[in-house]
């Protein structure tokens, strides 16, 4: 039997210029669904020390994905549909014009593209249905019987929950990872990058940058794009950094 090839795109930073969670997370705060109050004592000083760039990119977002959690904890999963489609409907554009082109061009040789992202699941589902995708793997926010979050998730953001989906992605689609590829911009996406022939580091984070370069096949395999304005830049791995 002919195996497939996987093309497997994290989100937040690769494919879309910011964090899905994120944009859920004012867009509750700007409607009031989750009280503002929470915004301006605790999340708004994390997001301006980052902001100035005054802090590390993952470290924000656990920071914020925490506050975000306990903020969606009591909540009925089905009060907040209508805001999640809403923020897929005017953000889900805001994507690095690079990774769309990929994701089209994998699509056209037929390989299975698949999403996996830190991301909530929900907010995951939307996008993935936006780019026609394959299949995808978010962070799961559970909900009790009654469909309210329960404030307990199994997370997607870490590396070995990456590597682990990508490994049941592989039995579920009959996939070759020596032929497949990957996307990604973080740490969190350094297993995803090691498992397949042709790995791609897009906007990396200086971590994520580091720990390619710790490792000499990694290194040798690994293409680097910066996208800044109209312009897209493509280097080797080997990269100096500043």
């Amino acid at each position: 039997m002919t195996k497939n090839i996987g093309a497997f795109f994290d989100i937040d930073g690769t494919l879309h210029r910011d964090s899905l969670m994120m944009e859920h997370f004012k867009k509750l705060i700007n409607d009031e669904v989750i009280d503002p109050v929470i915004w301006h004592n605790i999340a708004k000083k994390t997001f301006q020390n980052w902001d100035k760039r005054m802090g590390n990119f993952e470290d924000y977002l656990l920071e914020v994905a925490e506050v975000y959690l306990q903020s969606m904890k009591g909540m009925r999963k089905d009060h907040i549909e209508f805001v999640s489609n809403q923020v897929i409907d005017s953000k889900g554009d805001r994507v690095y014009r690079f990774t769309r082109d990929r994701i089209k061009w994998h699509k056209e040789q037929g390989h299975k593209v698949i999403f996996i992202s830190g991301s909530p699941d929900f907010l995951v589902a939307r996008m993935a249905k936006k780019y026609d995708v394959t299949d995808f793997r978010g962070t799961s926010y559970l909900v009790d019987e009654n469909n309210i979050f329960t404030g307990e998730i199994v997370q997607m953001w870490d590396s070995c929950s990456k590597h682990d989906a990508i490994i049941d992605f592989v039995g579920k689609y009959n996939i070759d990872l020596s032929k497949s590829y990957a996307y990604g911009d973080t740490n969190g996406d350094l297993s995803m990058l090691k498992l397949v022939a042709h790995p791609t580091a897009i906007n990396p984070a200086k971590e994520l940058i580091t720990n390619i370069k710790k490792d000499p096949e990694l290194v040798a395999k690994t293409t680097v794009i910066i996208e800044r304005k109209d312009t897209i830049y493509k280097m080797s791995a080997d990269v100096e950094i500043l």
